[in-house]
């Protein structure tokens, strides 16, 4: 297949494109406005191949985007390019409306319009992949809940209420006009190239260069934490056996609280990094608890039975597996993330 991708250059997205060039013989369209999270650092080693190609396109303009699937003709649409940062949406929520939704109904249109010009052949065979988050859902009070696929909508920020819209209006297009869309929502992210705005990748540098390790509150909120390069193998999963109007949660079984997550990635430094920045005796000590932050949800858990019993997708990464990995990276490629 020929891939549009939007969001490519991001965390989530550039994974999914090292994945697609690396370990199959799809080709790849990466639209990408490049914002402050967009970075082409991460696609270095695919930017040479014959299957990548790379258009600096925001996905606000109709236009552009109308050029793009004249020129590239794909035979799918991975939709990742979102303003994705919580804290960001309580403060500037307006960029969070503007691409998450606006953006959204522009790629809704854009393919809709190419995808009535397809042959029948063509049009059966094309997909529109939108990829979400498990934030739509609000937060679980239980300690044995899970979000799944029918779990109602609750979002608690500017985010999500955005995402929450996004995934609307994209079941809309496919109920009303019958665009052929799959839906995807996924947990808490970690690995390469994530920008160090997110807890994982903030905390390591942090901690590496002597700073305080700020956790919100008392630190017991709980997350689903997948490795990204698990995800990346869901979604083509998703694209290419996923059933049309169908959801499929993406989730990596690994709940832990923040304040776990930070304490074990204390542990893991003081054994790849025993040397501390001066005046550092154990990294856990730069541990600070700050003022939560307004609508913090308290517990996001990932039921991902679906996806694994319809599709036979597993993660292959446990937490212990994969934050090693991250960690390791983060060490030796500082420069690839500032």
């Amino acid at each position: 297949m020929k891939i549009l991708i939007t969001g490519g250059a991001g965390f989530i997205g550039s994974a999914l494109i090292r994945y697609l060039i690396n370990e199959t013989e799809h080709s790849v369209v990466n639209v990408d406005k490049l914002t402050y999270a967009g970075n082409l650092k991460a696609l270095v080693s695919v930017a040479n191949n014959l299957r990548y190609t790379f258009a600096k396109v925001d996905i606000c303009d109709a236009e552009k985007i109308r050029e793009l699937f004249v020129t590239h003709q794909p035979d799918a649409v991975m939709h990742l390019a979102a303003e994705s940062h919580v804290d960001r949406s309580i403060d500037k929520p307006a960029a969070f409306i503007e691409t998450n939704i606006v953006g959204t109904y522009t790629m809704l249109e854009e393919t809709r319009r190419y995808w009535l010009s397809l042959d029948e052949t063509k049009k059966s065979a094309f997909r529109f992949h939108h990829i979400s988050t498990d934030e739509v859902f609000g937060d679980l009070h239980g300690t044995d809940d899970l979000f799944t696929e029918t779990t109602p909508y609750a979002p608690s920020s500017p985010y999500s209420a955005s995402k929450a819209s996004s995934d609307h209006l994209v079941r809309a297009w496919q109920r009303t006009y019958g665009l052929p869309v799959v839906v995807t929502n996924c947990s808490n992210n970690y690995g390469h190239y994530q920008f160090p705005e997110k807890l994982i990748p903030l905390m390591i540098l942090n901690a590496i260069n002597g700073k305080p390790l700020p956790v919100y509150g008392n630190g017991q909120q709980i997350r689903d934490w997948l490795y990204v390069d698990d995800h990346a193998r869901a979604l083509l999963t998703v694209l290419e056996k996923g059933t049309i109007g169908e959801t499929y949660n993406i989730g990596g079984h690994n709940e832990k609280s923040n304040l776990t997550v930070v304490q074990t990635l204390c542990e893991i430094l003081e054994e790849l990094k025993p040397n501390k920045p001066n005046g550092v005796a154990h990294y856990a000590d730069l541990i600070t608890y700050v003022t939560d932050r307004p609508g913090h949800d308290l517990r996001y858990a990932i039921d991902a039975s679906k996806i694994a019993l319809e599709l036979g997708w597993k993660p292959l990464e446990t937490f212990e597996t994969g934050l090693r990995k991250t960690v390791e990276w983060y060490i030796t490629a500082q420069t690839n993330i500032e």
